[in-house]
């Protein structure tokens, strides 16, 4: 049995919740989750990495069970998500840490790790995009809103905070759904129906433009910086697609780029051989 801890952390007045396991002497791995979901998207993995890993995994402002200030009150934007993030490592005396970064994770770890090289001891990206080539078509209608913010452009992409849509991105590309628990699902369609939450999820595909735009940013940290690099992808992810992991071998060119046979969740289906592969990883 894995000791895992479920803790809140002040962060400027801000709630935070994380999850916590292993020993805090041991080499910490920083895991952050993505659109809709929240850190229990890791609740398989952490098991199989605390005996060897301080593993902390937030809940990100406005998901989960952070805090979800009004929109009125706070900015939610990515680089303000990740103002409250990079402070929650230095609440909690993170120094140095791996950082293991998913769908919205991915811009966020990409951004403390631009601000902070010296305290990134490497990147494990699960399906964790930083390149133009890796976004697919499904991007159309959301850059279509970033071209023109309209309320019809905005009204048209509201089907992606449907409860129909968080279960067809656990289930699209997964070989056999019966394998996909509805726990996860179910759990981020609760969150994503409390009053608001679907408004402050518009405005994060609206200011997801602002990714794209540091995409050469985030490229120039690993040309420059060359971290240690995993990437472990679900080859038939909806919106992210292999281009995107094969990319970073180009400013990366030592970077360890693997594929699973899934979806956009891949730790729904393939959590052991994704754990096994960032501990021999994160070990080498």
């Amino acid at each position: 049995m894995v000791d895992i801890a479920y803790r809140t952390a002040d962060v400027d007045g801000l709630k935070v919740f994380y999850r916590e396991a292993g020993a805090p002497d041991a080499p910490t791995l920083v895991l952050l989750h993505g659109f809709p979901s929240s850190s229990h998207m890791f609740r398989e993995l952490i098991p199989l990495l605390a005996d060897r890993f301080h593993i902390v995994a937030p809940d990100l402002p406005g998901f989960g069970k952070s805090d979800m200030p009004p929109r009125d009150d706070f900015d939610y934007s990515f680089e303000h998500i990740t103002d409250v993030i990079d402070r929650l490592t230095e609440v909690l005396s993170l120094d140095r840490f791996a950082l293991y970064v998913f769908d919205y994770g991915a811009p966020v770890g990409f951004r403390i790790a631009a601000r902070h090289p010296e305290r990134i001891s490497a990147i494990v990206s699960q399906n964790g995009n930083a390149y133009q080539e890796g976004l697919s078509e499904n991007w159309n209608p959301v850059q279509a809103y970033w071209r023109a913010p309209s309320t019809a452009n905005r009204e048209a992409i509201r089907t992606l905070v449907q409860p129909e849509t968080t279960v067809w991105q656990y289930q699209h590309g997964v070989p056999d759904e019966t394998r996909v628990s509805p726990d996860g699902y179910e759990l981020d369609n609760h969150y994503l129906a409390r009053t608001g939450a679907d408004e402050i999820q518009l405005d994060l595909f609206l200011d997801y433009a602002s990714n794209v735009a540091l995409y050469p940013t985030f490229q120039e940290y690993f040309r420059t910086r060359r971290p240690r690099l995993l990437a472990v992808w679900g080859r038939n992810d909806p919106f992210f697609l292999p281009a995107g992991a094969e990319a970073f071998k180009r400013d990366i060119p030592e970077a360890d780029v693997r594929f699973v046979d899934t979806g956009h969740f891949a730790l729904e289906t393939h959590v052991e051989e994704i754990a096994t592969a960032i501990r021999g990883f994160l070990t080498s």
